[in-house]
């Protein structure tokens, strides 16, 4: 007999947390060794557990499930990271998929259809919902921009933002240089982020640096 797949699920509603719990640990082949509420405990516990999948929510207060991620793989490179949320728009799927997650599953998902995504990524085999795959793949595709570079979706004041925070700029250094509020320059920043399909303002930065939108100091 072949040992169980170790399951961690990760997910700030208890609910959500004991429903898939009560359902995954009523397999045979399968054994949830424990349930958090964030981001950084999921991390603890998976470089000190090391499970075979982690269960990711991605929408927590603290540390979201993107960085989560990012650091699970890091802590715990044989762990597989499924995503388990609410959410399938541009600004939460590609940051998932970069950060390492391997598979993409919404909450609407079957009780039958998670167990099996389960033992799908204990087999290192990806998963996606039908919704999330057709994004994929219209972005493989490079249908989304008809093959034009991404930051050209970026309107002349997002690209202004943009190479502000690549000069390392504050929210507040931004509204106060465009003579904005702060939150209408958070505003930019998020659009950014969608558009481009990145995590944080830190990966903004490197994109504006390596497409050239900086000087560098000589």
């Amino acid at each position: 007999m072949t040992d169980p797949i170790t399951v961690l699920i990760v997910d700030d509603h208890a609910v959500v947390r004991q429903g898939v719990k009560f359902y995954l640990d009523a397999q045979e082949d399968i054994t949830v060794l424990g349930e958090v509420d964030s981001g950084e405990e999921a991390v603890r516990l998976a470089a000190e557990m090391v499970p075979d999948v982690v269960l990711m929510d991605l929408v927590m207060s603290g540390m979201g499930g993107v960085a989560a991620t990012r650091c699970i793989r890091e802590v715990s490179p044989r762990s597989r990271v499924v995503v388990l949320t609410s959410y399938h728009d541009d600004v939460h799927v590609f940051p998932a998929i970069k950060a390492g997650a391997l598979s993409y599953l919404l909450k609407d998902i079957k009780p039958d259809d998670l167990a099996e995504a389960v033992r799908a990524a204990a087999r290192d085999e990806v998963v996606l919902h039908p919704h999330v795959a057709a994004r994929m793949m219209r972005e493989l595709r490079g249908g989304r921009w008809d093959g034009v570079s991404p930051i050209s979706a970026l309107t002349d004041r997002e690209l202004e933002v943009l190479r502000l925070i690549a000069e390392g700029h504050s929210n507040a250094g931004i509204a106060e240089q465009l003579v904005l509020s702060e939150k209408t320059v958070k505003g930019y920043v998020s659009n950014i982020l969608s558009k481009l399909h990145l995590a944080d303002r830190t990966q903004a930065a490197v994109y504006a640096w390596r497409e050239g939108m900086v000087e560098r100091e000589t």
